[in-house]
């Protein structure tokens, strides 16, 4: 069970990729904004995940780290879309 709920998290994390990359890009102004904000939200993600000896027993932890890599994920294929 625990593996289905893995693959939707990085599905979920795919697709906030995909919000993240279009809506503020609209305007063109936004993109320097939006990628400090994502950078400034995985760095904090990473402080509270790693530094915790006790996250292996929430399941929470394990899925809030899923979607930052969904979301990662995501933005490294769209990187590559414009690039082609």
């Amino acid at each position: 069970m625990f593996i289905n709920i893995s693959i939707l998290s990085l599905t979920l994390g795919f697709f906030f990729a995909n919000i993240l990359s279009t809506i503020p890009a609209q305007t063109g102004e936004w993109n320097i904004m939006s990628g400090s904000i994502i950078v400034t939200l995985n760095e904090i993600i990473n402080k509270f995940i790693y530094k915790k000896k006790y996250t292996d027993k929430f399941i929470i932890f394990k899925l809030i780290n899923n979607i930052k890599i969904g979301v990662i994920y995501g933005l490294f294929v769209d990187a590559f879309k414009l690039g082609s």
